[in-house]
């Protein structure tokens, strides 16, 4: 009898058996828009859920990916398996992320135990793109028990962080006017976790008194049984590029994580995130499909016409390309 030869395995078996070449492999595909991408997230979808996700987000320069390394480092001392994805703002061959700071995070190339991966958002107007999102679920697919996603920038970008991930963590810097920026504009609203890197700094405690007094002025609105049921955040000094107080941020977090599932709202933050990723999506490829179609046709041409000389609103052409009989109600 003559023994018939193994087929090879498909790419989502390797990933899911942890192949660093597949992983590679399949969130190129998905940033390159390709239907086998869209169809491999598809497959690998449930065995998703696994990874502890930590979204980082801060002022350009805080130290984020400096931050990251050392954490990293920890982690993977704690035999544990890492994938780090920062989201570029423009670019992922710019020097402003992650991908750009090969020197501190130079020990990590060739771990077999760590994945590494800078994207861009391409626009995408809440800081994270579709494919970042996806390259986030590959990433846990293939078995990375942490995953790191870094986002570039104060502002919109912290915002949407929160819905993809389960730990927020918000690293600043002392002396910065961009960090005096964070407290003013709602940003302290969403970590659950606060970083003063470059600790050594003289105004450092400055700082940590000025951000305690946001933090207190938000209690201030709860009831005292909110207050004691809620989670404090709690505010690490770091230096990372020594690797100090990366110890105790190692510690915060594993308190957030078993503080979040002990009352159940790690549950509840994932139903969030997820139901906002797929409006977020959604919206995305509608907008996209609306600007593919309306590109050509003249009605719509007709519509900006007017609203350049002033004689209809934007609103008003707005309302009268969703009622009509267009492109996105025939499909």
């Amino acid at each position: 009898m003559i023994a018939r030869p193994m087929a090879e395995p498909t790419l989502a078996q390797r990933l899911l058996d942890g192949d660093r070449r597949a992983l590679a492999r399949a969130i190129t595909l998905v940033e390159d828009n390709r239907p086998e991408g869209w169809e491999l997230v598809r497959e690998v979808y449930p065995h998703t859920g696994r990874a502890e996700v930590v979204g980082f987000t801060g002022p350009p320069g805080a130290g984020k990916s400096t931050l990251i390394g050392a954490l990293t480092k920890a982690r993977r001392e704690a035999g544990r398996t890492v994938g780090v994805l920062s989201v570029d703002p423009s670019s992922p061959f710019t020097h402003g992320a992650l991908l750009g700071d090969r020197i501190r995070l130079s020990e990590h190339f060739l771990d077999p135990g760590v994945f590494i991966r800078s994207m861009a958002n391409r626009g995408a107007l809440g800081g994270l793109s579709e494919a970042a999102l996806q390259a986030a679920l590959l990433l846990d697919a293939a078995g990375r028990e942490d995953v790191f996603v870094e986002t570039v920038g104060v502002g919109q970008a912290e915002i949407d962080i929160i819905d993809h991930a389960d730990t927020i963590v918000l690293v600043l810097m002392p002396g910065s006017g961009d960090s005096i920026q964070a407290l003013k504009a709602g940003v302290m609203e969403i970590p659950d976790v606060i970083v003063i890197n470059k600790a050594d700094h003289p105004l450092t405690d400055t700082m940590v008194r000025e951000i305690r007094g946001v933090l207190s002025l938000a209690n201030l609105e709860r009831t005292p049984e909110e207050a004691r049921a809620l989670w404090r955040v709690p505010i690490v000094k770091t230096e990372a590029s020594l690797g100090r107080g990366i110890a105790e941020l190692v510690q915060r977090l594993t308190e957030h994580r078993a503080h979040i599932v002990a009352a159940g709202e790690l549950e509840r933050r994932r139903a969030r995130n997820l139901r906002g990723e797929v409006l977020a999506i959604a919206t995305a490829r509608l907008r996209h499909r609306l600007e593919e179609d309306l590109h050509a046709d003249p009605e719509f041409q007709r519509l900006l016409t007017e609203v350049v000389r002033r004689r209809l609103d934007p609103a008003s052409a707005a309302t009268a390309l969703l009622e009509r009989e267009g492109p996105l109600s025939a499909r």
